[in-house]
């Protein structure tokens, strides 16, 4: 991170920008990321997950700093050669991240290949809620990359990015849902949804 007199912080503000940008290229250039643009990720995915990632992250890389074990884990990201092998290595059992939180931060590295596992997009295409549940990940992986393709032809236009693609169906389903809840005067609770359950698993 920039030292604090030369740091923008506006640029904080709109999170996701900073992500899609500053932190995508950097880690394109340098091969990995710092322990700050990581958790950028990871709060901008869910706050709340952030002192489990870490604890996580520690035990894996048995590092004594999240500086070294952020290192570490984007180091072997930039390493593989395939987006099923990065895919395998956050979710398999030396990283062990949950399927919504590796997907948020494979999204925001390669988001040409990627796409959040969010229970909005699974609504939309009204498929993969148990896909977070699935333990071989090579089942996991063939049935992620039919979400993916699925994005990709469930939206207007093939010259929109995979990543506006996803923006597109959660848009959709936030309006949906408002529309419904108004007309019920917002008096009607909804049951817990169990993919929104799920994804405090990560």
């Amino acid at each position: 991170m920039p030292s604090e007199n030369t740091l923008d912080y506006r640029q904080f503000y709109d999170i996701e920008s900073y992500l899609f940008n500053t932190v995508r290229n950097r880690f394109s250039q340098q091969g990995y990321l710092s322990a700050f643009d990581f958790f950028c990720i990871v709060i901008w995915k869910a706050n709340r997950a952030k002192s489990k990632i870490a604890k996580r992250l520690l035990s894996a890389s048995r590092c004594e700093t999240l500086e070294e074990a952020v290192r570490q884990l984007t180091k072997e990201i930039a390493t593989c050669s395939t987006a099923k092998e990065r895919f395998k290595c956050l979710l398999g059992e030396e990283w062990g991240l949950r399927l919504p939180m590796a997907t948020a931060i494979l999204t925001v590295l390669y988001p040409d290949e990627f796409t959040i596992y969010d229970w909005r997009v699974c609504e939309q295409l009204d498929s993969f809620r148990d896909l977070v549940n699935m333990s071989d990940l090579d089942k996991v992986w063939e049935q992620y990359s039919l979400l993916v393709s699925m994005v990709r032809s469930s939206t207007p236009s093939e010259s929109v990015s995979l990543r506006d693609k996803d923006r597109y169906l959660f848009g959709k389903s936030f309006c949906e849902q408002l529309e419904r809840d108004i007309k019920k005067k917002f008096r009607d609770e909804q049951l817990p949804d169990p993919l929104r359950q799920n994804e405090d698993q990560v």
